[in-house]
This record gives structure tokens, C-alpha cells and sequence, in this order.
């Protein structure tokens, strides 16, 4: 397998914390008031992660990152690859203009160049690709175009969790607020899933654009599906 030179795009910190959705969400689940909450702050939390890795499943943090080809072998390891959503294109050999994209397959850890001749000796290819987004107490990696869609995500999870569990409990708001939070939940969680629809075409659009076919070599050029 080949040895790694992991580069990849560093996370540019922005005023958008995991704080920071977690008030949009309080709000927009009418939550807000501190001294009786309804769900607690790792609850929703839980519900906002939950929908940023879905986010993440059509709509990936994008990656380049330059690996080393080993001698005598088309395998290289993409183990050092962390939180991989998919592989978009390989870049192989680098250096070309137009750039050479290469068909490739990916087996558990291993990449394997689609080429007639293995490469001879240690050489770097680029590998782009797409990893879970990241959100944490201090940064984002969220397209802020995103940021609305996550937080009606969670608060479409966080009440239809609240919905099941508050089924044949007894509660002051009357035996129908769990069908309410039920309906209301679903209704939010058609307006994300329609999002991560819209999402993920423009996503596709702009994976073809960018990959498309460099060179009219079978063994060197990945045809993209639109």
C-alpha cells in the first residue's frame, strides 16, 4: 500500500457554533424559556448532529488531499482519509492540462487506480473527496445556505422523539399535544428531506462540471454521469 501525504482543507472558524443552532433551534421549537425547558441542551444537540451527518450524506465538507502511489502497485491507502463521505475524483498523474481524472474503485481502505500500468515508482495523486461536516462548541464547516435546513432537521427529530415518548403519558397540554408535536414534527421533516433533495442535485451538477472528462484515454479519464 502507499505511504500518505495527507493535506486536506483546514476548517475556516466562523461566528456559527453548535451554540450558536442550538438557540435557532430552541426558538424555532418555541423552547426558550430556561427555566423550563422542555428538551435538554445534549437532546437537542444530539438532533442537530444527527441532521448534519445527513447533510453531510448529499452535501459533503469537500477535501483535496495528496497521496503517494507506492512501486509496482495501483493500490493506495486511503485509511488516513477520516469521516468519508464518498470519493469524487482522482487526479492521477498531476501536473497535466488539462488535468487527468482516473477511473478507480474503493474497497474498505484501499483505493485502486483503474490504469493500464501500475504506477513505477512514488509518485502523488490527488484524491477529492467528501467528509461529514464538522460543528462543535468552537467552529462550523456548515455552507451558511445550510444552517437553516440543519436546524429544521433536528427540531423535526427533536419533536417527533418528544411525540413518541410522550404517547399515553399523561400532560397539562391535553391528550392531543403529541399528535400536534407528531404532525408538526413530520411536516418539519418533509421541508428538510425536500432540502436535502435540492441539496444533493446541485451537488451532482457541480461534481460533473468540475470532473468532467479530461482526455479521451479510456484507462485515464473518469466519464461522470450527470
Amino acid at each position: 500500500m502507499a505511504d500518505v501525504n495527507l493535506t486536506t482543507t483546514a476548517v475556516t472558524p466562523t461566528t456559527t457554533t453548535l451554540a450558536t443552532l442550538l438557540v435557532l433551534l430552541r426558538r424555532e421549537l418555541h423552547d426558550e424559556d430556561a427555566a423550563n425547558y422542555r428538551w435538554t441542551d445534549d437532546e437537542l444537540e444530539r438532533h442537530l448532529l444527527r441532521a448534519v451527518r445527513e447533510l453531510s450524506l448529499v452535501l459533503p465538507r469537500e477535501q483535496k488531499t495528496t497521496l503517494t502511489t507506492t512501486a509496482g502497485s495501483r493500490d493506495v491507502s486511503i485509511a488516513a482519509l477520516a469521516d468519508v463521505v464518498r470519493i469524487e475524483a482522482v487526479e492521477y498523474p498531476v501536473g497535466e492540462w488539462p488535468p487527468v481524472y482516473v477511473q478507480h474503485s474503493v474497497w474498505q481502505t484501499a483505493l485502486t487506480l483503474l490504469v493500464d500500468g501500475a504506477p513505477s515508482g512514488v509518485e502523488d495523486l490527488y484524491v477529492y473527496w467528501g467528509k461529514v461536516h464538522q460543528l462543535d462548541g468552537s467552529v462550523s464547516s456548515l455552507p451558511t445556505v445550510a444552517e437553516d435546513a440543519v436546524v429544521t432537521g433536528a427540531a423535526a427529530y427533536a419533536a417527533l422523539e418528544w411525540s413518541s415518548y410522550a404517547t399515553n403519558r399523561a400532560n397539562i397540554g391535553g391528550s392531543a399535544t403529541w399528535r400536534n408535536y407528531q404532525a408538526w414534527g413530520e411536516a418539519r421533516l418533509g421541508e428538510f428531506r425536500s432540502a436535502l433533495e435540492r441539496f444533493g442535485s446541485a451537488g451532482r451538477v457541480r461534481a460533473t462540471g468540475m470532473y468532467g472528462s479530461a482526455r479521451p484515454v479510456a484507462s485515464q479519464t473518469v466519464q461522470w454521469e450527470s
